[in-house]
């Protein structure tokens, strides 16, 4: 497995939206082992192909809910279904961070529960309903798959601030990744 340098918002392939996969293959398989490692390492609970530089319709994702219970997968070519999301300004606790737009994190509101069909690794098909936190993660991944970033969805509010922060990291420009377990962002 090989830990594989994430892009920046501003990398074309994050704004676009991703071709289905046709061949569950190999090449596949060791896509996803690299994804997997790249969220481990960087670290995260959901790391989408776009953000790697790949335009194909495949995201992982690890999340360990209050309880202990943890949910870990590979979606190829999914479909989100999303309860309708909540009316009103974000709490704080709906904060939500994205490795493409590193160390920023702001509050948007997501809908509740989700119902994610997808492929495994190996093409068969399988269906995952999820509430809470594991709804949003899948929410976030699937956005990637449709060139939608988290701060595309953002209220006027957390617009203005996450344009700052693109503005003051000078990003928002093609060719800018980092490497997780390797750049120190905090600087």
């Amino acid at each position: 497995m090989t830990v594989l340098p994430i892009c920046i918002t501003g990398e074309p392939v994050l704004h676009q939206v991703a071709e289905p996969v046709v061949a569950f293959d190999d090449a596949l398989a060791t896509l996803v082992d690299d994804m997997f490692a790249t969220m481990e390492a960087a670290p995260g609970v959901g790391l989408a192909a776009p953000q790697i530089g790949r335009g194909e319709r495949v995201f992982v994702y690890d999340w360990t809910d209050e309880e202990g219970t943890r949910t870990r997968g590979v979606a190829v070519n999914p479909e989100l279904w999303i309860s309708p999301v909540p009316v009103g300004v974000p709490e704080d606790d709906e904060e939500e961070g994205c490795l493409s737009i590193p160390g920023e994190r702001f509050a948007l509101k997501r809908a509740e529960r989700a119902l994610l069909r997808a492929q495994d690794v190996h093409g068969e098909h399988y269906e995952l309903e999820a509430s809470g936190w594991l709804a949003r993660i899948l929410q976030h991944e699937y956005d990637h798959l449709n060139g939608i970033l988290y701060a595309d969805r953002l209220d006027a509010f957390g617009t203005k601030g996450v344009q700052k922060a693109i503005k003051r990291n000078k990003w928002g420009v093609p060719g800018l990744t980092w490497m997780p377990g390797v750049d120190d962002l905090e600087d």
